[in-house]
């Protein structure tokens, strides 16, 4: 009853952290995009922080996800 996929230390392999971070950035990408409009029609600068810090979460987890792709590649 061993799972060969979490004995590198982790708690689980990395075929699961693909699709996991692409999906993280979808999100945080939809995110983003449905922030914009209500923070810039309500001419308030501390609402435009939403936006940008989602679209920087979602640029992360796209980064994350072609880390894990370029090392499961070797």
């Amino acid at each position: 009853m061993t799972d060969d996929a979490g004995r590198d230390g982790n708690g689980f392999g990395e075929t699961y952290a693909i699709p996991i971070t692409g999906l993280l950035a979808l999100l945080f990408a939809v995110l983003a995009g449905a922030t914009v409009y209500p923070a810039v029609s309500s001419g308030s600068v501390g609402l435009l922080g939403f936006p940008v810090i989602f679209g920087l979460a979602s640029l992360l987890c796209v980064r994350l996800r072609q880390r894990y792709v370029e090392s499961s590649a070797e």
